[in-house]
């Protein structure tokens, strides 16, 4: 089996151990003569599926009994709608921009309601995390959002916003169990998952249960109403019973590591280790303000786009995969998740270093 070092920022790298287990349950999942994805949703063995997978989840992140667990479809960018849709009693919320995902969440939220942007980076290419100690918080806001971590820029929250006590609603998806937090800070933890923990299609949200509302505007859709969601443990309809059943073995793989203290460890020494080199090159340069570096997403630039164009081609020659850049900001990435192993950073470095020697 020959396997590339895959540094997509999403869909991305899943552990090997995953999908090897994965594999040997493909054709016949412990002895029932069928694969998960052609099993009924309204089985008892898919109830233990997503019954185990969410009691796992509960153990890692710590999710208090008063925190609802949905896995739904959608992709994020639906939830983009549904947190409004949902959340704005007053029809006022305050958004925090920090790159492309946190906009559009605030273009979607300007649909159902006012949309305040109380802080944004904007004014450099998103390349830092604003101030967030003292926002000029509105008083009738319903929530206060942001995007924890902003794949396309490299940067993440280190220190939550002072919200002034109006409920925090956080985008995850591309630092999802990267390491431990504190759930009760958050009123709404929401993400898909096909950056750090299962295949594209499946979107968890952890939501306070005094947020599941009764009295929702009639136009939002049935599929969109969290509160139904969470009456119906995320079997309203048919899930995304296969991608579930991913994620459910990648929490278990969290476990058996130690945990989120000992996933966030291992992530901060993968990164020191690309930061490092970064820091101390010619040729390469980080994009990312030193402090608001992101664990999991790496942007970097040579600054010559013929010579980017090189190292992308000339790297993935090497076994390195999806380097380039996203397309709104050139250069180059390295999304380095959980289940990237050390010796892919370590790989990775190698390589710009020889890149380095033979270019400068």
């Amino acid at each position: 089996m020959s396997r590339v070092y895959n540094f997509s920022a999403g869909p991305a790298v899943l552990p090997v151990e995953v999908l090897k287990e994965a594999q040997e349950e493909m054709l016949d999942y412990r002895g029932c003569g069928m694969s998960v994805m052609e099993m009924s949703h309204r089985s008892s063995m898919f109830q233990e599926i997503i019954d185990e997978a969410e009691a796992d989840l509960r153990e890692l992140m710590g999710i208090p009994d008063n925190y609802k667990v949905l896995f739904l479809q959608g992709g994020a960018s639906l939830h983009f709608a549904t947190i409004p849709m949902n959340l704005m009693k007053n029809g006022v919320a305050d958004y925090i921009i920090t790159g492309q995902w946190a906009k559009k969440a605030w273009q979607e939220a300007c649909k159902y309601g006012k949309a305040n942007k109380i802080a944004s980076s904007e004014d450099k290419t998103f390349s830092y995390i604003p101030d967030c100690s003292d926002l000029p918080v509105s008083e009738d806001a319903d929530y206060v959002y942001i995007c924890q971590n902003n794949t396309i820029y490299g940067t993440e929250y280190h220190t939550l916003p002072n919200t002034k006590g109006k409920i925090l609603v956080a985008d995850v998806s591309s630092d999802f169990l990267s390491g431990p937090i504190d759930v009760e800070k958050y009123g709404v933890i929401y993400g898909g998952v096909q950056k750090n923990i299962g295949p594209s299609g499946v979107q968890i949200i952890i939501i306070r249960e005094d947020l599941l509302r009764d009295d929702l505007p009639e136009y939002v859709p049935t599929m969109m109403n969290l509160k139904l969601m969470a009456e119906k443990k995320s079997l309203y309809n048919t899930p995304p019973c296969y991608g579930i059943y991913i994620c459910g073995k990648v929490f278990k793989w969290i476990k058996n590591l130690g945990g989120l203290e000992a996933m966030k460890a291992r992530n901060e020494k993968k990164a020191a280790i690309l930061y490092d080199f970064l820091d101390n090159s010619k040729l390469f340069k980080g994009t990312v303000r030193k402090e608001d570096r992101s664990l999991m997403n790496v942007p970097f630039v040579i600054g010559d786009k013929d010579m980017e164009a090189k190292f992308v081609k000339e790297a993935k020659e090497a076994g390195l995969e999806n380097l380039k850049g996203h397309r709104t900001v050139g250069g180059m990435r390295a999304s380095i998740y959980n289940a990237m192993p050390m010796e892919g950073v370590e790989a990775l470095v190698a390589f710009m270093k020889k890149f380095e020697e033979e270019n400068a």
